[in-house]
């Protein structure tokens, strides 16, 4: 998956700009349409503007002060009657279509904190916070001479800047400020209890930060923050966990707008639906190909769940992984250029293991993506973590799921290329709207392009490669089952469990964090994998119908990487209106 932290979703997602030399006069114009709801964003979650590429905003930190709810939409109220008097007077209609995106963005984040505001209490996962912000500006590929704002930065957190007050303190106001509402839904017990869990690992995470950059005097900011999140531990455990709810599954308003917001623009139950067929399918693909790969392999098994854990008994070596995964990727990119899948970025790619506070923060496998305003270079990262913080018991904490050789390829496929960082560094390098990239950004179009990807890539690999490739499309589906299902209260966590580690075959730890991410992680966002899959795979076949011989599978993929994060439909008008008539003059 990308890696995309909660608080920028909430903050209408990731910033990208177009680099000059690739702009269009329209783009122009619509990226500086753009800047003031840049700017909002900016405002009030600087450390993501930042490590984005917005300037300006390194030594700045989240907008946790009184009545920030109500600052912030106002100030989305203004932008979006600006754009809208935009809208009436634009005539180039590229232009306008990019205006219409981003007024429907704001639109939407007005009516997903409108509803938070009505139904939930705020709670804010400090350390998490805390850590993703300074981990923006403490990593390889940021210029050295941005770095020491992390101190600066840090002195905001812990209120030792002139003006400033405790991050916890101010998270801790807020929550003073509607606790007294007893309507007010407070958070999922089990999702604070993983926020206390993990505070030690965002501690001891920031520390070596530092120490890795040799970043000076900054004992006395680090060992504040020790002390206040330690004192914030005690006063969740006081004031948050009485509050907390036991039942996981969040107002049906809440979770429908959540549905929206990853893109999903069908009902749960029609997605249900489609997504049973896929899944018996798959299992049924899945037992036609695993007696091959078993005699491939002189296993004496034939049922794919049996193959499956043969396989994954083959771990390889830790220090092994990362040069086997980049081993793989150059197999891919051998692969995608002889068989013309999609054209490939100019830059390398990058692959490394998470560290222990990166994976508490994200415990599946993630791409983080490049600086992608004003890139000078920097490029995506696929981040593997192997193990679950969450995971419990019996040693289960740790993955078998992706340190193996099957897996290497679909994984890789999946967050590096063609997938996840194919699509952000061709955005990067050939040049999007920000309209078309930040603000039309959902997950069916992301999620939906990466196992598309897998899907392009699957043919060439060998039979192992291709089984997993199935076991994770499996997956897939199972998200569009399982995530909607425990929502509507139609299956427990425990049920689900089961299918993810009998059914699918996943591993204890990673069944765990499956649902973690169904049921309070990123209720919702699950769904957006297959659904995003299957109407990318509809509107392929549907061009393939439509220009028969004279289809070109790297000049639709490339058109397709080329509109941005354009939702389904916004794609599949693009694609017929304006790909489909080239080709057929061809």
């Amino acid at each position: 998956m990308l890696s995309i932290c909660r608080t920028l979703a909430a903050a209408l997602a990731l910033a990208i700009a177009l680099p000059a030399t690739a702009a269009t006069s329209w783009v122009e114009r619509s990226n500086q349409l753009a800047q003031p709801l840049l700017k909002v964003m900016g405002d009030f979650n600087p450390e993501f503007a930042g490590q984005f590429g917005l300037t300006g905003y390194d030594d700045r930190i989240v907008d946790l002060g009184p009545k920030v709810d109500e600052r912030s939409r106002a100030a989305m109220l203004a932008v979006k009657a600006s754009l809208e008097k935009a809208l009436a007077e634009e005539k180039d209609a590229a232009v306008r279509q990019d205006l219409a995106i981003m007024i429907d963005a704001v639109q939407q984040r007005l009516e997903s904190q409108a509803l938070n505001d009505r139904l939930v209490l705020a709670y804010f996962d400090v350390g998490q916070m805390v850590f993703m912000g300074e981990f923006g500006l403490l990593q390889d590929q940021i210029e050295a001479k941005r770095r020491p704002a992390a101190l600066k930065r840090l002195e905001r957190y812990t209120g030792l800047a002139k003006g400033s007050t405790p991050l916890t303190e101010l998270a801790k106001a807020r929550w003073n400020e509607k606790t007294g509402n007893a309507a007010l839904l407070g958070p999922f017990k089990g999702e604070v209890e993983q926020s206390l869990a993990n505070l030690p690992r965002y501690i001891a995470g920031i520390r070596q930060l530092y120490a890795k950059y040799k970043i000076k005097g900054a004992d006395k900011a680090l060992d504040a923050l020790e002390a206040q999140l330690k004192d914030y531990e005690a006063w969740v455990r006081a004031n948050v966990l009485p509050r907390a709810r036991t039942d996981f599954r969040l107002p049906a308003e809440l979770y429908a707008q959540n549905l929206k917001e990853v893109g999903l623009d069908i009902d749960p139950d029609t997605l249900i639906r489609k997504a049973e067929l896929a899944y018996a399918e798959i299992r049924n693909e899945l037992q036609a190909l695993a007696p091959l790969v078993a005699k491939a392999h002189g296993l004496d098994a034939t049922d794919y769940r049996d193959v499956i854990r043969a396989l994954k008994k083959e771990q390889i070596a830790r220090d092994h992984v990362e040069p086997t995964y980049h081993e793989v990727i150059g197999k891919l990119e051998d692969i995608i250029r002889r068989e013309r899948i999609v054209a490939l970025p100019q830059r390398p790619m990058l692959m490394r293991l998470a560290s222990d506070a990166e994976t508490a923060a994200q415990p599946a496998p993630h791409m983080d993506p490049p600086t992608l305003i004003g890139n000078k270079g920097e490029r995506g990262t696929f981040v593997l973590p192997l193990g679950n913080p969450a995971a419990k018991g019996d040693g289960s904490e740790t993955y078998d799921d992706f340190n193996h050789a099957g897996m290497t390829w679909t994984l890789t496929a999946h967050e590096g290329r063609p997938g996840h960082e194919l699509q952000f560094s061709a955005m990067v390098e050939r040049g999007v709207s920000v309209a078309r990239s930040l603000f039309a950004f959902n997950s069916v179009n992301v999620e939906g392009w990466a196992l598309y990807a897998e899907a392009e890539a699957k043919p060439y690999e060998p039979l192992d490669g291709q089984l997993f490739a199935l076991q994770q499309r499996l997956t897939r589906a199972a998200r569009a089952i399982l995530d909607p299902e425990l929502n509507l209260g139609r299956i427990t966590p425990e049920r689900a469990t089961e299918v993810l580690t009998q059914e699918v075959v996943l591993s204890p730890a990673m069944a765990r964090q499956e649902v973690d991410r169904y049921t309070f992680r990123a209720p919702g966002q699950a769904t957006s994998y297959f659904y995003g899959y299957t109407r990318l795979m509809e509107l392929r076949t549907e061009v393939e119908l439509l220009l028969g011989r004279k289809f070109d599978r790297q000049a639709f993929n490339d058109f397709v990487v080329n509109q941005g994060l354009l939702p389904p439909d916004l794609l599949r008008k693009a694609v017929l209106e304006e790909f489909v008539p080239a080709q057929q003059k061809k």
